[in-house]
C-alpha cells in the first residue's frame, strides 16, 4: 500500500513542503511509478519518517538525523529505544499533571487549614532542570553541565526565581519586539541581543562564560537552534520569533567580536 505526499502530510501535521525538501536532501525518499509520477510513499517510508520525527523532537538537525538513521539500521531496535524515552517523558508528564493539580485543589481550599498547605516538593514534583542533562552533554560537554548544574543548585530560592524571572523578561521583550515588527539591526533589538549575550556569559559552564561575551560558535549555534527547533521558538512567540531573534544575534555577532575570530570563540 502506498500514501500520496498530501496523505501524510494531513496523518503527521508535516507540510507537503517539507515532505519534499526531506525527499530532495535524500532523508526520505519518495516512491514514484515513473520519473515525473506524483510524490508517493510506501511502509518503510513511514518507519523511516517516524524515526525522523522522533528524532527531531529531540532536538537534532537534519544532519544528525540522516547520521542517526545510517547508523542504526535496524529500525525495531532503534524505536525500541525510543519507545523507552517516550515511556519516560509520559511518566515526568504525568507528575507534572498530579502535581498541578494537587496545588489547584490546595489553592483552592482555605488555605488557613490543613487541607490548604501543600509542601514544595509536590508542587515542583516532575519540573527537573536535569532533563536536559544528555543533550547539554552530548552538545558542550560532561563537564559544561557539571560546571553549570553546580552552580544552579548554588543558589537559593530567591535567586533561581529571580534568575528564571530574567530569562522569562527577556524572553518576552524578544516576542514582543518581533511582534512589533522590529528591524533586526535597529537599536532596540542590539540591545536585547547585547542582553542576550551577557545573560549566556553569565551561565558557568557555557562556551566562554565568565568573559565579556560568550563564544561566538556558541552564540551563532544557538541563534540557528532556536529556529531549528520548537522548544526554544516557543519562548519567542514561535517561529517567526525565533527568526527575529537569530537575524539579531548574526548582526550583534558581526559588530560585537573582532575582525578575523573564527566561528569557536571570541579570541
Amino acid at each position: 500500500m502506498q500514501w500520496s505526499i498530501q496523505e501524510i502530510a494531513r496523518l503527521t501535521g508535516v507540510t507537503s513542503r517539507t515532505l519534499r525538501h526531506y525527499d530532495a536532501v535524500g532523508l526520505l525518499p519518495a516512491v514514484r511509478t515513473t520519473d515525473s509520477g506524483p510524490r508517493r510513499y510506501d511502509r518503510t517510508a513511514l518507519v523511516r519518517l517516524q524515526r525522523i520525527l522522533l528524532l527531531r523532537d529531540l532536538g537534532l538537525g537534519l544532519g544528525a538525523i540522516a547520521e542517526v538513521l545510517d547508523t542504526q539500521r535496524d529500525e525495531a531496535q532503534a524505536l525500541r529505544t525510543h519507545l523507552v524515552s517516550l515511556r519516560e517523558e509520559q511518566g515526568r508528564l504525568a507528575r507534572q499533571i498530579a502535581s498541578v493539580e494537587r496545588t489547584v485543589a490546595a489553592l483552592e481550599k482555605d488555605p488557613d487549614t490543613t487541607e490548604g498547605h501543600i509542601m514544595a516538593k509536590d508542587m515542583l514534583d516532575g519540573f527537573d532542570h536535569t532533563q536536559y542533562e544528555q543533550e547539554v552533554t552530548e552538545r558542550w560537554g560532561s563537564d559544561a553541565y557539571r560546571r553549570s548544574d553546580t552552580w544552579w543548585r548554588s543558589l537559593s530560592e530567591q535567586e533561581q526565581r529571580e534568575w528564571k524571572g530574567r530569562v522569562e523578561a527577556l524572553s518576552q521583550d524578544w516576542a514582543d519586539a518581533a511582534a512589533a515588527g522590529t528591524d533586526p539591526a535597529s537599536d532596540e533589538a542590539q540591545a536585547l541581543a547585547a542582553r542576550h549575550a551577557d545573560w549566556l556569559a553569565g551561565v558557568p559552564g557555557t562556551p566562554g562564560s565568565g568573559q565579556r561575551l560568550p563564544d561566538r560558535g556558541y552564540l551563532l549555534g544557538l541563534a540557528d537552534m532556536y529556529v531549528a527547533d520548537d522548544r526554544f521558538a516557543a519562548n519567542y512567540g514561535g517561529t517567526e520569533g525565533a527568526r527575529f531573534v537569530r537575524d539579531a544575534l548574526r548582526i550583534f555577532a558581526e559588530r560585537a567580536y573582532p575582525a578575523g575570530v573564527g566561528p569557536e570563540g571570541a579570541s
